[in-house]
């Protein structure tokens, strides 16, 4: 029994990327533009390679796939320990990640024992069952009387916008940013309309989609904001993208335990979502819930996640 049989992977074209690296795959799966500028074509699209992970002693060997939601280590493979420590100490122990490269002779080890044999028991698969995603609020329930709330009015129109305008837009209304204003804490107020679908916050006046669309071109994004519409989306048929203030206002500055800087009634399955601006001198933005910041990116390759919202 192979890896690919192991990994219930019988029958499919198990392709290990050998060139791919650690430090590659940010580039490739959260900046949308990896080595040679390659960049993630699908939501569909995996990868597949072998790292280090040295984080605690002794050092693993680990294949890992990597896809644009999620990076999930499918198994320990039992590597001779000299084998690891070497490739480590030649790469330098001081890596902040510490996550490590594989070299050639590891390489050329996999191929032997674990990819090209019927010997799998150097193979430890991980468990990587996910539990439903959580989506109770926590907060007040519409109806229920609020303290008093200074009201901040933001841009809801969609405009063309710089880098720096950008950065300055996080520190006018002390939005979060882990890039320009980390120390940034804008207060939300929260409250649960009880439909399962919206939230409202009281600080901003606006109405919040929790979920989403999945990974789509901005036509595509475009195109399901319509259709919400037509639907009349949680009873209301003005739903639009957010504006960059508009998305900087959800930021929150710690991360959640579903991985992302906003407040845990919203899904993690919108990681990164389009925004209603424009870059100057092009592309599209985008929120990064995962990073806590604005980045700008083509809009269709991949392109991004969608969450809409609209003005009470």
């Amino acid at each position: 029994m192979g890896l690919a049989d192991r990994l219930g992977m019988a029958g499919n074209h198990l392709a290990i990327d050998w060139d791919l690296t650690p430090s590659d795959t940010f580039a490739m799966f959260e900046s949308w533009g990896g080595k040679d500028q390659e960049r993630i074509r699908s939501n569909a699209e995996l990868h597949y390679y072998f790292y280090i992970d040295n984080w605690s002693s002794p050092a693993k060997l680990c294949l890992m796939e990597r896809g644009v939601k999620h990076a999930k280590i499918l198994a320990h493979i039992d590597c001779p320990q000299e084998m690891l420590e070497k490739c480590v100490a030649r790469q330098g122990t001081d890596m902040r990640d510490k996550s490590y490269a594989i070299d050639e002779g590891i390489k050329q080890w996999l191929l032997e024992k674990i990819i090209e044999s019927e010997d799998s028991s150097r193979i430890e698969l991980v468990d990587n069952s996910v539990k439903p995603e959580g989506m109770e609020t926590g907060l007040p329930k519409k109806g229920i009387p609020l303290p008093a709330v200074e009201k901040v009015s933001l841009r809801a129109a969609s405009v063309v916008l710089t880098e720096q305008e950008v950065a300055d837009l996080a520190a006018q209304h002390n939005f979060y940013d882990s890039r320009h204003n980390p120390q940034g804490n804008f207060g939300n107020v929260l409250v649960d309309n009880g439909d399962t679908l919206t939230v409202i916050d009281h600080a901003t006046g606006l109405m919040w989609q929790r979920g989403g669309c999945d990974l789509t071109a901005i036509r595509n994004v475009q195109k399901y904001v319509a259709e919400l519409n037509r639907q009349r989306f949680a009873g209301f048929a003005d739903w639009r993208l957010p504006t960059m203030e508009e998305a900087f206002s959800l930021l929150a500055p710690q991360v959640n335990a579903k991985g992302v800087h906003l407040h845990p009634c919203f899904s993690r399955e919108q990681p990164f979502i389009f925004l209603a601006d424009q870059r100057k001198p092009g592309g599209y933005w985008f929120m990064d819930f995962k990073q806590g910041t604005a980045f700008w990116a083509s809009g269709s390759i991949p392109g991004g996640f969608g969450r809409v919202c609209r003005s009470v």
